[in-house]
């Protein structure tokens, strides 16, 4: 089972929570930031899924000028690492 390693933002919107992986370009949302960061990784977990089983590239980096990072104020981002297994089988 192999390990992958990606980042986690979370930022307040006018009602929620809204979370983004930059490195998956996968994103989610939640009334809480525990509920946007949980969300945030069923997201990432399911993106791999799908790109795996259908032979497509799972790097689908943010583009530069939509990541929160670079927008938004740093006192209002929660930055943070998170891990996602996936068993990885080959076919032939």
């Amino acid at each position: 089972m192999d390990m992958f390693v990606f980042t986690g933002i979370i930022w307040k919107e006018e009602k929620e929570y809204s979370a983004l992986c930059p490195e998956l370009d996968a994103t989610s949302q939640g009334k809480t930031p525990a509920e946007a960061r949980q969300n945030l990784f069923e997201a990432a977990a399911l993106h791999l899924e799908g790109s795996f089983e259908d032979g497509l590239p799972y790097l689908r980096p943010v583009p530069t000028e939509e990541d929160p990072r670079n927008s938004l104020p740093a006192s209002t981002l929660e930055i943070f690492k998170f891990k996602v297994d996936a068993a990885i089988k080959a076919h032939a």
